[in-house]
């Protein structure tokens, strides 16, 4: 088994794919009607719902970098030390 560092670091980084995979959707138009599109755009929303709104620019692209751009960096640097700290607390098994 990987160990629960690992898995704590792979959700971080599943979840910050999705808001990237959902950045780049919108920035490049994806078709709002499509089943995937929408799925990954409710995903993100919920997400990066803490996030949104954070700063107000005039500029779409820039709104759409920043309300989902930090919840996906925040969640990596948050997951990676959550899972350092998990993989320091493991005693050795003897």
């Amino acid at each position: 088994m990987r160990g629960i560092h690992s898995i704590i670091r792979a959700v971080a980084h599943i979840v910050a794919g999705i808001l990237v995979i959902w950045i780049l959707m919108d920035l490049l138009d994806a078709n709002q009607g499509n089943t995937v599109v929408s799925w990954f755009h409710s995903a993100a929303d919920w997400l990066a719902g803490w996030s949104r709104g954070l700063f107000t620019v005039s500029g779409h692209t820039l709104q759409v970098l920043l309300d989902y751009g930090i919840a996906a960096v925040v969640y990596v640097v948050v997951g990676n030390l959550i899972g350092r700290a998990a993989g320091r607390s493991r005693a050795p098994i003897r």
